[in-house]
C-alpha cells in the first residue's frame, strides 16, 4: 500500500472544496488554551499524538487518525512528549 503524500492530500482536499491545506507542527507537551477558529477543519495526524477537547469530550489522536472540527467550536489541545504534526484542510 502506498503512503499518502502531503501533495496528494492537498490536491484531494482542494478538489473537495477546501480553501487551504497546510502542515501544522506542534512542540512536545505544548498545551493550547480553549479557543475557536473562523473555519471548518478536516485534518490527518501524520506524526506524534495529542488530546483534543471539544464539546466536553476529550479524544486521543495519534498517527493515522482523522478529525474534523466545525468553525466556532471552543476546543483545546494538549500535545504528547514527541509533539505532533498534522495536515489540516480549512474551509472558510
Amino acid at each position: 500500500m502506498t503512503e499518502l503524500t502531503f501533495d496528494a492530500f492537498k490536491q484531494s482536499k482542494l478538489s473537495e472544496g477546501f480553501d487551504e491545506v497546510l502542515v501544522r507542527e506542534w512542540a512536545p507537551n505544548f498545551a493550547n488554551e480553549p479557543h475557536t477558529h473562523p473555519f471548518d477543519t478536516e485534518a490527518w495526524v501524520v506524526q506524534g499524538e495529542y488530546w483534543l477537547t471539544a464539546e466536553g469530550r476529550t479524544t486521543h489522536l495519534k498517527k493515522g487518525d482523522v478529525f474534523t472540527l466545525t468553525r466556532g467550536i471552543v476546543h483545546s489541545e494538549h500535545y504528547g512528549p514527541e509533539g505532533a504534526v498534522f495536515w489540516a484542510a480549512r474551509k472558510n
